[in-house]
């Protein structure tokens, strides 16, 4: 079986990588001897070149210039970082650029995608459509995988689309929304990731049973980490809350995106289960400690219409006639 690794240099970790492509960045200067790799069953990260050392010595040396940029551009070896949990599929080399744009249709919003030589990472369905030479790869997963997404009903897949061109997502009536992520982890609640680029890992988070239970954000939601511009889907505009050692009580599902390090847990609204449901509150969404919740307590207008109208225009449509 082919090795892949995960790349590392001190800050950022990418991967994993096949041996065909880690010789391609060792003979660009993207890699370098001392890079630190680790692979699933190493107990460490470890030079690249004690691993493969086999690569080093059929590549070429690069030029002093391309050694020099890549010195200046990649911070040296530091503390190893955690092992890395893989998003399913390579990044891409090309080097290129990607940004973001949120287009304001009238009554929709819809997300559009610049690659310039660059890849970005799409929610299975959401492309809606692009324009120029932009390739699609979705990587057929694992019996594993299909069998973990069929239980905890969460897209295995998630494409990578890589080139040069423009991609527009699926117009919707809620909100986007753009974050820059600078190496942290964030929460999503499922179904509101949308895109990214590739320095940013997509997993899996997995809430304790009674909170994915009772807390109506269901047993597993999608993790983000990593590095690079993220857009994701929510119900109305956010509002920010930075707790500092705090509670924080929400009566529903409108937390949209919480900082890892939050603590999350569904709780009884009042001290007894029956005072609960007696004040009309039940069961209450309860996030402590020190980080960032970002919450839709309002839809925004043309999703509170379709609410408010959509039930009437079908009991219209109920009402017999003749």
């Amino acid at each position: 079986m082919s090795r892949r690794l995960f790349i590392s240099d001190g800050t950022q970790q990418t991967g994993p990588y096949d041996e065909s492509q880690i010789q391609s960045f060792i003979q660009s200067g993207h890699i370098l001897a001392h890079s630190l790799c680790w692979e699933e069953g190493m107990a460490t990260w470890t030079p690249i070149s004690q691993v493969m050392p086999h690569l080093f010595q059929a590549a070429p040396a690069p030029s002093q210039q391309d050694f020099q940029q890549t010195v200046m551009e990649r911070p040296q070896p530091q503390a190893a970082p955690q092992q890395p949990v893989s998003s399913g599929a390579a990044p891409y080399a090309g080097g290129g650029t990607t940004s973001f744009e949120i287009l304001d249709e009238g009554y929709y919003k819809m997300p559009k995608l610049n690659l310039s030589q660059a890849e970005v990472i799409v929610e299975s369905g959401a492309m809606h459509y692009m324009q120029g030479e932009i390739e699609i790869e979705a990587k057929v997963p694992s019996v594993g995988g299909m069998l973990k997404a069929k239980l905890t009903k969460e897209k295995v897949v998630r494409p990578r689309y890589r080139g040069t061109g423009t991609i527009f997502l699926e117009p919707t009536f809620g909100e986007v929304n753009l974050m820059e992520l600078k190496g942290e982890e964030w929460i999503l609640d499922k179904g509101a990731f949308l895109a990214c680029d590739p320095g940013i890992a997509v997993g899996m988070f997995t809430n304790k049973a009674m909170s994915g239970f009772f807390g109506g954000e269901g047993f597993f939601q999608t993790s983000v980490s990593g590095h690079g511009k993220l857009l994701f889907h929510s119900q109305g505009p956010l509002k920010t809350i930075h707790l500092n050692n705090e509670t924080l009580t929400v009566d529903g599902s409108f937390a949209v995106a919480r900082t890892a390090g939050l603590d999350f847990r569904p709780e009884k609204a009042t001290g007894k289960m029956f005072s609960s449901w007696v004040s009309g509150e039940g069961i209450v969404n309860r996030f402590r400690g020190t980080g960032t919740v970002l919450i839709a307590p309002i839809p925004n207008r043309f999703l509170t219409m379709m609410r408010e109208f959509g039930g009437l225009h079908w009991a219209i449509r109920r009402i017999p006639r003749g």
